[in-house]
């Protein structure tokens, strides 16, 4: 039946996903068709169908001369410029659902953060803190209805997991803190407050995240001057002048959406 090979599909997808994700299969590890259908007691199709999947999520690569190989970490660069393009959407997202009340979802918000909070000392918490995360990020992303937006997101957010979690930041605390913040924010409909909040919060995340890459990790080693972070453990020059032009514009957009209104 056509619905059950689209099951069996997704199914051997989210296993191979979640080996990738779990570091089952660590970064820049060979994967075969044949080898993976047998570890996973089915046919090749399926696999090949997921690797392909697994290819446009730029999860893994294709290997020549045959098979694939999952993708090596990002380098301090390439996680520099996925958290400009986080600065880019996530503090827009957050003033822009943090307005109506309608379709507000600060209490939703809430409520995940204080379930996270409730239960600190899991047996998996880079799992949970992860899990956390994400839903919470894409909690807000889905209330502004921009598809194109979440789409962005979902596709760097497993690459963000890889970084094998938040080593500066013990059982999620400072990120669980962080997003109370945005999230009350956004409940008491104060989108300055929200975009602000959310923007502490990326900028943080590239100092926790800056920490897995002490050494040069990432697929070319040591990253080159232009790929620092900096001193403040905030983007680099350039990330931020990047960031400060998008902000300045948006901020005129803004005050010629107030004078139209008006």
């Amino acid at each position: 039946m056509p619905g059950r090979d689209t099951d069996a599909d997704s199914s051997v997808y989210a296993r191979i996903k979640a080996m990738i994700l779990d570091g089952t299969v660590p970064p820049g590890e060979r994967i075969t068709i044949d080898r993976m259908a047998r570890e996973l007691g089915v046919s090749q199709t399926p696999v090949r169908e997921a690797m392909q999947r697994l290819e446009g999520d730029k999860l893994v690569r294709t290997r020549q001369p045959r098979g694939y190989a999952t993708t090596p970490l990002l380098t301090r660069r390439d996680l520099e410029m996925m958290i400009e393009v986080r600065l880019l959407i996530e503090p827009w997202a957050a003033r822009m659902v943090a307005v109506d009340r309608a379709s507000n979802p600060g209490r939703e918000l809430l409520t995940e953060v204080e379930s996270f909070a409730a239960d600190p000392d899991g047996s998996d918490w880079k799992q949970e803190l992860f899990q956390h995360d994400s839903r919470f990020h894409l909690r807000i992303l889905e209330a502004t209805g921009n598809t194109f937006l979440l789409d962005a997101y979902r596709q760097m957010r497993p690459h963000l997991h890889l970084f094998r979690l938040y080593p500066g930041d013990p059982h999620g605390i400072d990120t669980s803190h962080e997003h109370g913040e945005i999230a009350r924010a956004i409940a008491e409909c104060d989108p300055d407050a929200a975009e602000a909040a959310m923007r502490e919060h990326i900028l943080h995340a590239l100092t926790r995240f800056s920490a897995s890459t002490e050494g040069g990790a990432g697929s070319d080693g040591e990253a080159g001057s232009d790929g620092e972070a900096g001193s403040d453990g905030g983007p680099s020059d350039a990330g931020r002048g990047f960031t400060d032009a998008f902000a300045s514009v948006l901020g005129r957009s803004r005050d010629t959406d107030s004078e139209e209104a008006s």
